[in-house]
């Protein structure tokens, strides 16, 4: 018996790295699964490769169960026909892995719209289209009466949480994502849906480039980058045993899940009751917020 039998899982971006790991995670805890990828270039250019298909073939191979899908996540009409045509085909949908996306690296100040449009489609875009529609079958499933264990698996990263240079569209996007999924587990809860999302850490397409420490396995053969080591944290995320955790971010380094927390308010100032806070009394206020002071005035440190 595994995790997910009799479940019904979309992954978008399933054919390479992180959404090929998680395709045969989540069929090896007995989900059927529809492995989404357009087949393109790291860039968003088109190829003739047929990732989808040959992940799909892999798990077929394996004992498992998977059909292939080669519609974009940017076209809205393409993704809702992927719920319609997996609950046609299957009977139902459980399970949508966020995984797609693309990059186009460039400074802020040199780079053009159409990249930054590209990106924004690709990832936010993406993951909205289907998540919209998903839940759309969710909700209507719900009013019918019927029961719903929904799970929304979304990706972000740590360009989209903490900022990287060179990465305008791919952080603003992913940083969308994190409240995306927040507010995906608001609207959501009350229909037996959840929502959350992981941050991992691993060595794939995007980060061929980079330097990314870690990589290559330690003495034991463990290898703290590879894309698989996020891949249970999806299937624990998919699973009926975590219907209580939602709206959350995790980031999976290695073998360590990091739980992550978001915007909190770590300071304060209030000016003169029934009064607006005035740009000269911040001169004196926000350095004493942030713990540094006008020369010859001591510091207040946030309690």
């Amino acid at each position: 018996m595994g995790m997910l039998d009799g479940k019904v899982a979309i992954v978008t971006g399933g054919g390479r790295g992180l959404g090929r790991a998680h395709c045969l995670a989540l069929a090896a805890a007995g989900a059927t699964v529809v492995v989404n990828d357009l087949g393109s270039g790291l860039h968003g250019e088109q190829t003739t490769e047929s990732p989808a298909a040959e992940v799909a073939a892999e798990i077929t191979e394996l004992g498992g169960a998977a059909i292939a899908n080669h519609a974009s996540v940017t076209d809205w009409a393409a993704t809702e026909a992927m719920v319609a045509d997996t609950v046609a085909e299957f009977g139902r949908l459980d399970i949508v892995v966020n995984n797609a996306g693309i990059v186009r690296d460039r400074m802020l100040f040199a780079m053009s719209e159409a990249e930054f449009d590209a990106v924004i489609a690709v990832h936010l875009k993406g993951t909205f289209a289907l998540t919209r529609h998903a839940c759309a079958y969710w909700r209507a499933a719900s009013k019918r009466g019927e029961p719903v264990a929904g799970r929304v698996i979304n990706t972000t990263s740590g360009t989209g949480l903490f900022g990287n240079a060179g990465q305008a569209n791919y952080g603003a996007a992913k940083g969308g994502i994190a409240s995306l999924t927040v507010i995906t587990a608001i609207e959501m809860r009350r229909y037996g849906v959840t929502a959350n999302a992981i941050s991992p850490l691993a060595a794939t397409r995007m980060t061929a480039d980079l330097p990314v420490a870690g990589t290559g396995g330690d003495e034991a053969g463990f290898d703290p980058r590879d894309p698989a080591n996020a891949s249970g944290t999806v299937v624990y995320l998919a699973s009926d045993a975590a219907s209580w955790l939602t709206g959350q971010i995790l980031r999976v380094d290695g073998n360590t899940i990091n739980r992550l927390r978001g915007w909190t308010i770590t300071a304060s100032h209030t000016g003169t009751p029934g009064q607006p806070v005035s740009a000269e009394e911040l001169t004196d206020a926000l350095p004493q917020l942030y713990g540094t002071a006008p020369t010859g005035r001591p510091a207040t440190q946030p309690s």
